[in-house]
């Protein structure tokens, strides 16, 4: 990876996950993606601007990528192609993830119904877990190409 100001660059293979109208995430990101066989792993670097004042990145934006994990990772796996909310969610921090950090996270769906999707997933730096996730997302309106695999990051 080659360093730039505050940032690396991601790894071979990630692609920025493009958001048409998102600006919380315009704001906080940018997250990166790969697909790993049907595996969809989402990568973040950890910048200062990200951090708490202990120099790790600050839980809320690991509670941000938890989300858009959970969110991002079941419309790709399952090919929902829907805007989806968050029912629920849950997380557990395992260790600190220090700013320069690049994050890998990956997901597992647990079991979706007509109305529900389960998943669970962690965020790892350098293997070791980060962040465990798991929540409950609820696919909202019609299909629309915008929440597509190749319009997200392809």
């Amino acid at each position: 990876m080659t360093s730039t100001a505050d940032t690396l660059a991601p790894p071979a293979g990630f692609k920025p996950v493009v958001f048409q109208s998102n600006p919380y995430l315009d704001l906080v990101g940018p997250l990166h993606g790969r697909m790993d066989g049907e595996d969809f792993v989402l990568g973040f670097q950890v910048e200062r601007r990200h951090c708490n004042p202990g120099g790790t990145c600050h839980g809320g934006m690991l509670m941000t990528l938890a989300d858009m994990l959970l969110l991002l990772g079941a419309n790709v796996k399952c090919d929902i192609k829907r805007y989806m909310t968050t029912v629920s969610v849950t997380n557990d921090f395992l260790a600190p993830a220090p700013a320069g950090s690049w994050l890998e996270g990956r997901v597992q769906i647990l079991r979706t119904t007509r109305s529900l999707v389960f998943v669970q997933g962690t965020m790892c730096l350098d293997g070791a877990p980060v962040l465990r996730t798991s929540g409950i997302l609820k696919p909202v309106g019609e299909e629309d190409p915008r929440f597509g695999r190749r319009s997200l990051f392809e």
